[in-house]
């Protein structure tokens, strides 16, 4: 066992940067990326990270292997190769479970080779449909989905970040990295496991909205939009109640704008003038009917007054704020995003919770599914820069037979050059990305957009972080109390609590830097028994990934919270009992696998 002495300078340095790094995480007012550079200034200001090491995290091969793995993902999303598999799913979508099941099972397997959250947002759309088609709510789908390509990631190498950095530090830790194929035996048995329990499982789930209407690419609760009445419109002179009735209820009026920017709330016998602003609840389809037969304008926060919008190359693309955008907090008049980014809001929807404001001055947060109207040229460059991710493209081409085939042949290779060891994991799928924009399935912007730079960040600036943490003897002293914690247990006990640990760790700061953190503590825990430091590093790759008790510390789960209309402590609900399940089952698994000798 690991016998704590008196703590050094360095060590004391070690802790406190590594308290405030965890602090900073789940204050959560800056963003994860920021946190890493100020943990790294904070190492060399202090003397444990020599000054000409402060950059040495961002030459590290893990950084270009997952930069190029997103690239080669995105490629995968574009190719039409989904359409082939939902093909071949259609004849077992009948029933409920075999329902979730199976989408559980197709967005799990595709996260192997695609990165979670790209192969969650490919099938989102469908989901919708197989929603709509039994009349079933979508929150019976989303939450199980979004879990499931959380566990589909673990079993492969590039299916998700901490199995990247676990093998860095293995390599670092014990001589030799993972290989591609590695994770796939405790990964595989623990997404069986979370699969057959996702498919009855999802009953657990407080589901608030059933039979909705899901026609539209991507549905949503209610909107809450504003719309204008010209002078022409056949609104006008029509009262509340006759415009509320004649949508049969799926349009609600819940304010007037008028005499400037006046908020009324109206009765039933107001009626509507020309100039008025309305601002009405309702699903996109009714919304786009409304517009549509009724010759309203949807209005944007900065266009209340003079512009007009709708040209032939408009688009309206839907997506959902996710929890790194500069949006959050922010309200759309302050953002000017018809200034600054050439795009209006249109509508916002934010998980069945009415909005008390006016659209123009309503604070967006993560998870809130907005629509932008903007010119379908450089909208995908917009979302990025506003850190929102499009739930559905109105352009997108699918299905392109030379595509598909191009796109299976490039991530083939890439998959067994780097399974057989011809070439260095990074190497392959930097030719594969390199190839994806050659053969024109990417543009070279859009490759730029698929590579998720803060996480980048992140890592190379923590990693010497973890370095200096480990050179001063800071992640020993870390094992000796964990270890003294755990030394009523037998082994396995102790292995199980590192996994807790991680998984508790986990949702607080991000899957990349628990590892960072977990990892080498893992293996200074086994060092000191005498063991084999895989199954502990495994242990904490797992409990990273195994992320189901909340919606922050994962995307997949910040994803699926709006559309889905959950709630926070919804998550709960299926995640603590499929956590309880990977600690009881996982942990045997993993040491089926990975030998303790």
């Amino acid at each position: 066992m690991i016998h704590s002495a008196r703590m050094t300078l360095p060590q004391t340095i070690s802790l406190a940067i590594l308290a405030g790094l965890l602090v900073l995480f789940i204050w959560d007012k800056l963003r994860f990326d920021m946190v890493a550079l100020l943990a790294l200034l904070a190492s060399v200001a202090f003397g444990i990270v020599p000054a000409n090491k402060a950059f040495s995290g961002f030459s590290n091969s893990l950084l270009p292997l997952i930069a190029a793995a997103l690239v080669v993902s995105s490629a995968v999303g574009k190719s039409g190769l989904i359409e082939q598999v939902v093909r071949f799913m259609r004849p077992v979508l009948q029933r409920p479970s075999l329902q979730v099941g199976a989408l559980s099972s197709a967005v799990a397997f595709l996260s192997a080779v695609v990165k979670n959250i790209g192969a969650l947002a490919i099938f989102l759309p469908i989901a919708m449909q197989v929603a709509r088609r039994n009349k079933r709510a979508v929150g019976e789908f989303l939450m199980p989905m979004s879990f499931a390509s959380l566990a589909g990631g673990m079993m492969t190498l590039i299916g998700t970040s901490p199995n990247i950095i676990a093998s860095s530090l293995r390599q670092e830790l014990l001589g030799q990295p993972y290989r591609m194929f590695d994770f796939l035996p405790v990964g595989l048995g623990i997404t069986l496991i979370a699969i057959a329990f996702l498919s009855f499982g999802w009953r657990l789930l407080p589901i608030r909205h059933k039979g909705q209407d899901t026609d539209t690419p991507f549905q949503v609760e209610d909107y809450l939009s504003e719309l204008r009445v010209p002078e022409k419109s056949s609104l006008v002179g029509k009262t509340i109640g006759e415009i509320e009735e004649a949508s049969e209820g799926s349009v609600t009026v819940t304010a007037i704008i008028r005499e400037g920017r006046r908020r009324y709330t109206p009765a039933r016998h107001w009626r509507t003038f020309a100039d008025d602003i309305l601002m009405v609840e309702s699903n996109p389809q009714d919304l786009q009917s409304l517009v549509q037969t009724a010759g309203v304008e949807l209005v944007g926060p900065e266009e209340a007054t003079t512009d007009r919008t709708g040209t032939a190359d408009t688009v309206v693309v839907e997506a959902v704020i996710m929890a790194e955008s500069p949006m959050i907090g922010r309200t759309g008049v302050e953002l000017r995003l018809r200034s600054r980014f050439g795009v209006s809001l249109v509508a916002m929807s934010r998980g069945g919770r009415r909005a008390t404001t006016r659209l123009a001055h309503t604070p967006f947060s993560t998870g809130d599914v907005i629509a932008l109207q903007g010119p379908a040229d450089g909208m995908n460059e917009t979302l990025a820069s506003l850190g929102c991710l499009p739930l559905a493209e109105r352009n997108l081409q699918l299905g392109r037979p030379r595509k598909l085939v191009v796109t299976s042949l490039i991530l083939f290779a890439c998959v067994a050059a780097s399974a057989t060891e011809m070439v260095p994991p990074e190497l392959a799928f930097t030719a594969g990305a390199v190839l994806c924009v050659l053969c024109g399935i990417l543009s070279l912007r859009e490759a730029y957009d698929a590579i998720d730079w803060p996480i980048l960040v992140l890592l190379g600036s923590l990693i010497p972080v973890g370095e200096a943490i480990r050179s001063t003897g800071t992640t020993d002293l870390i094992a000796g109390w964990i270890s003294h914690a755990s030394a009523a247990l037998p082994i396995p006990g102790t292995l199980a609590m590192l996994l807790v640990i991680t998984m508790l760790l986990t949702p607080l700061v991000h899957h990349a830097a628990a590892v960072i953190v977990m990892g080498p503590v893992a293996v200074a825990i086994a060092k000191s028994l005498g063991l084999n430091g895989d199954p502990f590093l495994i242990a904490v790759a797992v409990g990273a990934s195994c992320d189901f008790l909340s919606p922050i510390g994962h995307q997949c789960n910040t994803l699926v919270m709006g559309p889905g209309g959950y709630r926070f402590g919804d998550y709960w609900h299926l995640g603590l009992p499929l956590s309880i399940l990977v600690v009881l089952l996982g942990t045997p698994l993993i040491l089926a696998v990975w030998p303790l000798h």
